[in-house]
């Protein structure tokens, strides 16, 4: 049953307005009434609790977190099985373990076919634990020309998306710093179309946004991508960035417009998980970071 909780990767369902017949029809069977119109979630690795999984799981648990994304491919799906049954953390998702090294857009095509047998893996390990979207980065400018990048990666995603469709999993773009879709040297003020016609091109319901809401805000109005990005934004990730400073920070430091970005979320009816993203530690640190997200976001006011 963990799985349903899946369909809310479809977090804008509202605003698209999918059909029975799609595989995210029943996106909000989960998401009741005193369901948090924001759920937090946090990368596996941010958990530094000494212990078990088990042990681990259940310290995410206590600082605030509902669900835990897992890397992927190379797990162990019947032991972080038991770990969330005895926990009660959910499996939300999974991110790509190998996207950064083994890309989808390298220039040699025994490459880009060992990419695109671990996102395989990876989509079916994460149907596995319960989850219903895989994040990818889907690889990085430095590969050869803008057009070449861009096809490498396409090709590949849409070479992944029968096994997405067979395990009813997402596949999640995020925005990140590989120096694709936007100009790394341009200014704070880009837009986010070419990211918009990326996702469009696939013209899929499983493939979709995991957005980074501090990613991108060293080039962008991140509150107005919220709303031209509108329904393609299925799952969320958090960090803070300085622009003043040029770095990444807490969530709460920084300068990040935190109201604007909650304001065009719930403008364009999001509801669903958000990932904390940022460094990790004990269960003290551990509810910082969940504290840190409520008062950016105010993820549990529903109103």
């Amino acid at each position: 049953m963990r799985r349903r909780t899946a369909l809310q990767a479809m977090g804008a369902l509202g605003a698209v307005g999918l059909s029975a017949a799609t595989p995210w029809a029943c996106v909000r069977a989960e998401f009741g009434e005193n369901t948090n119109w924001i759920r937090k979630t946090l990368k596996i690795g941010m958990i530094g609790v000494k212990g078990s999984l088990e042990e681990k799981f259940k310290a995410a648990k206590e600082a605030g977190f509902e669900g835990v994304e897992v890397n992927v491919p190379g797990i162990d799906a019947d032991e972080i099985n038991k770990a969330s049954e005895a926990s009660g953390l959910i499996v939300d998702g999974s991110v790509g373990g190998t996207h950064w090294n083994i890309r989808h857009s390298d220039p040699d095509a025994a490459v880009r076919a060992q990419a695109l047998d671990k996102l395989k893996r990876g989509i079916e390990e994460t149907a596995a634990v319960g989850g219903d979207s895989c994040l990818l980065v889907v690889g990085h400018g430095k590969d050869g020309t803008h057009e070449e990048v861009y096809q490498r990666s396409s090709d590949n995603i849409r070479a992944a998306l029968p096994t997405a469709e067979k395990h009813n999993v997402a596949i999640l773009v995020e925005n990140v710093w590989n120096h694709f879709l936007y100009d790394h040297d341009g200014g704070s003020d880009q837009s986010v179309e070419p990211l918009a016609k990326y996702i469009d091109q696939f013209d899929s319901p499983l493939v979709g946004l995991q957005f980074d809401l501090g990613n991108h805000w060293k080039y962008g109005d991140v509150a107005q991508w919220v709303r031209d990005l509108g329904p393609r934004i299925k799952k969320l990730d958090i960090k803070g960035f300085s622009r003043a400073e040029g770095k990444f920070t807490k969530i709460t430091e920084g300068d990040v417009d935190w109201p604007g970005i909650e304001a065009a979320l719930r403008e364009i009816g999001f509801k669903g998980w958000c990932a904390a993203e940022v460094g990790g530690g004990d269960l003290a640190r551990l509810k910082e970071i969940a504290a840190n997200m409520e008062a950016a976001l105010h993820c549990s006011v529903n109103a």
